[in-house]
């Protein structure tokens, strides 16, 4: 579900489809999407003013009181805001961000929430935490 590695040429923008369990020493991260519950080395990352991170796990919205990763923990190494999944059962893909409406929503200007709301096909099972209307490319939206 998630896109290929590809340079978009506006906005300007590098989509690096990484195969790995984390990432350490990145810097200009717009999305970080993985399924890890414990996310290693976010101290080392760096992402770009309204960046998104989500770890798609069953916890991750658990904000305290969970063995997994808060998504809290996303917002306090950089990122703008996150989403995560509060209960179970199961890992269903509708319960968590699409990579590519994520991402399609956001770069045409869409804020945040909206671009979190329009990807998560079942919301009732998550939270949204962060700057809800953060939209770093709603200036360059052709639907402004």
């Amino acid at each position: 579900m998630f896109p290929p590695s590809q340079i978009i040429k506006k906005p300007a923008i590098k989509i690096e489809n990484i195969k790995a369990n984390t990432l350490k020493d990145k810097s200009d991260i717009l999305i970080y999407q993985t399924g890890l519950a414990n996310v290693a080395d976010l101290a080392t990352l760096r992402f770009v003013p309204g960046a998104l991170a989500d770890h798609l796990t069953s916890y991750g919205g658990m904000l305290t009181d969970s063995g997994q990763m808060s998504s809290m923990k996303w917002l306090e190494s950089g990122a703008t805001a996150s989403y995560g999944t509060v209960s179970e059962p199961y890992s269903y893909p509708q319960k968590f961000p699409h990579p590519q409406v994520l991402l399609g929503h956001y770069l045409f200007g869409a804020t945040a929430v909206e671009a979190y709301w329009k990807s998560v096909a079942w919301p009732a099972q998550g939270v949204f935490i962060g700057d809800p209307l953060a939209a770093p490319y709603r200036s360059l939206s052709p639907f402004k």
